[in-house]
């Protein structure tokens, strides 16, 4: 079970979508807090999982807790055990745990189950995707198991508007007060569209920012459920992203939500 707390600490390296370097922000904006919330769930690190599960644009990673999901991972281009690296590196940091490897959709929560299914609905967009079961390959016996699709859990009426993942409780344990604003701003945008980092920056109140805007997107811990890859750089450019695959998985994932990003051909084969 989730709980819906929220614990705003200090700022760790996550999952997220801008390449921006890592650069002295103005400190007013970037501040460091470490107070914990009153009330908040125990932390119990046993009480964690992670898995890897399969989407369109290839095997992405969740991981869990007591105080809700602490973190997913976009793909990487070396394969689900670079994802899986990247991902638990990065929890580690967060919420220190022993994050054990769910090798069945059976041992998930049914929280979890529910957040899966709702991302590879959100990734599969309106067109045809199909993940056919078949034998395991040796890269996968190796890299340990990817969870199929569990989207038959939370089908897409014909017609409907994908998901924006808004009901999913999120553990913000060790995000700061600016990025988890910029986070915010960012959840709010629904799927087929896009803002820029300038739009978020002013709406933080000074477009001076867009730069700490993009540092606080390329620490997004939650990438898709907190959607970077819709926050575009000035004139509908793609701009940065930290996720495996760099702009190339950026656009993709923008050409199955629908949003218009400039371009006239298909990133797709299928």
């Amino acid at each position: 079970m989730f709980f819906y707390s929220v614990i705003p600490v200090g700022s760790l390296p996550g999952s997220g979508c801008s390449h921006a370097a890592t650069i002295a922000c103005k400190e007013k904006t970037i501040a460091m807090t470490n107070e914990s919330t009153t009330g908040s769930p125990a932390w119990h690190p046993e009480a964690t999982g992670h898995a890897l599960f399969a989407t369109r644009v290839g095997p992405c990673g969740v991981a869990w807790g007591a105080c809700g999901l602490v973190a997913f991972q976009l793909p990487e281009v070396d394969g689900p055990a670079a994802t899986r690296t990247r991902m638990l590196r990065g929890v580690q940091l967060r919420r220190p745990g022993s994050y054990a490897a769910a090798a069945r959709a059976e041992d998930l929560p049914v929280s979890v189950a529910q957040a899966i299914a709702g991302v590879q609905v959100l990734m599969a967009g309106h067109g045809e995707w199909t993940l056919e079961p078949s034998a395991p390959s040796a890269r996968q016996l190796r890299d340990g198991p990817v969870l199929p699709d569990l989207r038959a859990r939370r089908m897409l009426p014909a017609g409907e508007a994908l998901p924006d993942l808004a009901e999913l409780a999120l553990d913000w344990h060790g995000v700061s007060d600016f990025h988890r604003r910029v986070y915010d701003l960012t959840r709010a945008i629904a799927p087929g569209h896009t803002r820029t980092y300038g739009e978020i920056a002013r709406e933080l109140g000074e477009v001076g920012l867009s730069r700490a805007v993009g540092q606080a997107l390329g620490l997004n811990p939650f990438a898709p459920v907190i959607p970077c890859h819709r926050v575009l750089a000035a004139g509908a450019q793609p701009g940065g992203f930290s996720g495996g695959g760099g702009a190339l998985t950026k656009l993709r994932m923008l050409e199955i939500e629908g949003a218009a990003w400039g371009g006239t051909r298909s990133l797709f084969g299928d």
